[in-house]
């Protein structure tokens, strides 16, 4: 079988949102997570920053896996497109909250800056990988399958998806996992008589 380069241009984008965009988010999440320890997140704006993290990990976190596990159709790029401005606006509060209670470096902004765009940038990668469905959400969807969770025709290789889940969870999860913890026991000590 003969590929174009349409072929080729389709193929290169998804090698790029697979092994760059998504794994790009490791790196400033750990040193958003490093910022927070630095300044002290569990004695300053506490558990309230803390929780509002978890918040925007699911909301980047969502339509991460919907795309890496679900065909792409309106629905999934509904979902991804609206939880990403999700998670801009929670961003948003999220520094609203940190902002007078702790030291907000301005290193620690330009890794949020990353953090808030790589959302928007996968989001981005994935309508232009499937603008058919883009064109279909745009006209209402059209069929109920369309607004379905259907699994991918083709699957991601297992390896891609557990080394991704593995990563994720030792860069991502537990960090955080780790911060809020901390937030939480603070939280405790001072609420003790």
């Amino acid at each position: 079988m003969t590929t174009g380069p349409s072929d080729d241009v389709k193929n290169a984008s998804r090698r790029f949102l697979l092994y760059g965009v998504l794994p790009l988010w490791f790196a400033p999440a750990v040193g958003d997570w490093v910022m927070h320890r630095r300044s002290h997140i569990e004695d300053t704006s506490g558990l309230r920053e803390s929780l509002v993290h978890a918040l925007m990990m699911a909301e980047a976190g969502t339509p991460v896996v919907l795309g890496l596990v679900a065909e792409i159709n309106p629905l999934v790029l509904a979902t991804m497109g609206a939880a990403a401005l999700a998670h801009g606006a929670t961003a948003l509060w999220d520094v609203t909250i940190a902002t007078g209670r702790r030291d907000v470096t301005p290193f620690e902004q330009h890794i949020h800056s990353f953090l808030e765009v790589l959302p928007l940038t996968a989001v981005a990668f994935t309508a232009c990988l499937h603008w058919d469905q883009v064109r279909s959400l745009a006209r209402g969807g059209g069929t109920r399958r369309a607004w379905r969770l259907n699994p991918k025709p083709h699957p991601l290789p297992a390896r891609y998806l557990t080394g991704f889940a593995v990563a994720t969870a030792a860069l991502v999860a537990l960090p955080y996992g780790e911060e809020l913890l901390r937030c939480a026991r603070a939280e405790r000590r001072r609420a003790a008589p």
